[in-house]
């Protein structure tokens, strides 16, 4: 005897997933597009706390200044005669002439002060000190 299955019986089932990954790829793009990151340099700063700290806009040109005194300009070790030239040729090519400082809070006073006056010195329009806000 041969037992044959009726066509109206054997159903198969079929969902239809284009369009859900059409909308997973699209939720993937505004999250790849939408998604900012912050680049940290290599060293670990300890920023000093205000109550009226404020957010600006990250300019391209940072100075950053460690614990020890070492100073960085985005992310690259400079001394002092690397940091006025780097700097000039920097602002020559940059639209607001901006710089944003981040020094340690365990930085000599004596230490912040000669390099805002370097950088200064180079022709920085707009200069802004980073804190972080108190909690």
């Amino acid at each position: 005897m041969e037992f044959r299955k009726s066509k109206r019986n054997s159903r198969s089932v079929f969902v239809n997933v284009t369009s859900f990954i059409d909308v997973l790829f699209v939720l993937l793009l505004f999250f790849m597009v939408s998604t900012t990151f912050v680049n940290q340099p290599a060293m670990s700063l300890d920023l000093p706390k205000a109550v009226h700290s404020q957010g600006t806009r990250q300019p391209a040109i940072i100075v950053y200044v460690d614990q020890n005194g070492g100073v960085r300009l985005n992310d690259e070790p400079v001394n002092d005669a690397l940091l006025d030239s780097a700097l000039r040729a920097r602002l020559a090519t940059s639209e607001d002439k901006a710089v944003v400082l981040k020094a340690d809070s365990r930085v000599s006073h004596g230490t912040v002060v000669h390099v805002l006056d370097i950088i200064k010195g180079a022709g920085v329009v707009k200069l802004t000190i980073a804190t972080q806000p108190t909690s």
